[in-house]
């Protein structure tokens, strides 16, 4: 198994941000399948009035257990490749992006299969929290 960092990224996470680590495997010849996940914030409406944005935060040391966690088992459990997990913290505006998870193997089902166990994962465990702030 290969041992990547996961990380934590201030603000959104940019499309070129995304492309770029999805660009990196390029010339890794062994993968057959990538999957992503794009959290993305939403402008639900709070008492009559849009979300603007989200602020997020988190326990770190205690996510970064969880992170490492979580893709422990997803290796354990699937033939992966790779496996990126980015989430943001701090103010993400509505329409923005705020998680992203790329995983990479061989062929497309353990993808699939793994890619929503990590998501979910994630929303259970992990300790990160949001406020949303509405628009006055």
């Amino acid at each position: 198994m290969t041992k990547e960092k996961t990380y934590f990224i201030e603000g959104n996470i940019s499309a070129g941000f995304i492309a770029d680590e999805i660009q990196k495997h390029s010339n890794k010849t062994n993968i057959g399948a990538h999957a992503f996940f794009l959290g993305q914030v939403r402008a639900d409406i709070i008492e009559g009035m849009p979300v603007k944005e989200i602020i997020y935060t988190a326990y770190k040391e205690m996510a970064d257990i969880e992170f490492s966690r979580i893709r422990e088992e997803a290796f354990q459990k699937h033939e992966l490749s790779c496996l990126h997990i980015y989430h943001s913290l701090g103010t993400v505006k509505a329409g923005d992006i705020s998680l992203f998870v790329l995983v990479s193997s061989k062929h497309r089902k353990a993808c699939f299969d793994a890619l929503e166990e990590i998501v979910d994962a994630i929303k259970l465990h992990v300790p990160v929290w949001k406020k949303e702030i509405i628009d006055n």
